[in-house]
């Protein structure tokens, strides 16, 4: 399989062992295939960790003053690796902690990816196959690798910043910005309400889902799916409940 994007929480700051990163707070993503962290403030500061490094990870609970975090147990750094914001380490762990919460979920999709071994299956660098097509909703990320088939020329702050001019250009898409950061290319036809209202529509059907049985439903990624029910509690129409087992929405009675 292709490497496809499972999650991102923003609002997560990175920890050396026990020392605190002297970086910035930062976005961390979890591929089929990788973890990686990247700088808020500066995309060009990334920190990749192959999932085939991990050998374990733990929770640590929040305290006092103190977020909730992630711990992630390191192989030794390979003789090969690329330069990065830290070329070498006096532990064998890092920390995630959590600022904006979000932990929870993010180490349940953590421990499905670590179970499945996905990246197993194919190499990082296999790219995504050209035949997927922009119909409503495209996530950015997939734009980038599809672009990248043909050309080596364009980075994804060019192709961000071509995105931010199709309303003024007049063109049929826009970009959409949600609130977790996620970017998607949308038709400026593409309806908000009927969004939200499927969302609502379907959570009240089933009595409750998960992003997993929602993106299941309509055919969509799950990052997308979340990103619909999200919307849909953010102008009250559902509730959530986040527990060990995941986050499942609701419909709001209230």
């Amino acid at each position: 399989m292709n490497e496809t994007l499972v999650i991102q929480q923003r609002g997560v700051r990175l920890y050396d062992g026990e020392d605190k990163a002297k970086l910035d707070v930062g976005v961390v993503l979890l591929s089929t295939h990788r973890l990686l962290w990247r700088d808020q403030k500066n995309n060009e500061c990334c920190i990749c960790i192959p999932l085939s490094q991990v050998i374990f990870f733990e929770e640590q609970a929040a305290g006092i003053g103190k977020s909730a975090k992630i711990v992630v147990h390191l192989h030794p750094v390979p003789e090969n690796k690329e330069p990065g914001p830290y070329q070498q380490s006096k532990y064998s762990y890092i920390k995630l902690s959590f600022k904006e919460h979000g932990q929870i979920e993010f180490y349940r999709r953590l421990t499905e990816e670590m179970t499945q071994k996905r990246w197993e299956n194919t190499p990082v660098s296999q790219p995504i196959p050209t035949g997927a097509a922009i119909i409503k909703l495209l996530k950015l990320l997939h734009i980038i690798c599809l672009l990248q088939i043909s050309s080596q020329l364009l980075s994804p702050e060019d192709l961000v910043n071509a995105c931010k001019m199709f309303e003024s250009l007049k063109l049929p898409l826009r970009l959409r910005v949600f609130d977790s950061g996620v970017m998607v290319v949308q038709l400026q036809s593409h309806s908000e309400e009927e969004m939200i209202a499927s969302a609502l529509d379907n959570v009240s059907d089933k009595g409750s889902l998960t992003a997993e049985e929602f993106a299941k439903l309509l055919g969509l990624s799950v990052l997308l799916a979340k990103e619909r029910l999200l919307l849909a509690e953010k102008m009250g129409h559902l509730c959530r409940d986040d527990s060990v087992e995941g986050l499942r929405f609701y419909p709001n009675l209230f």
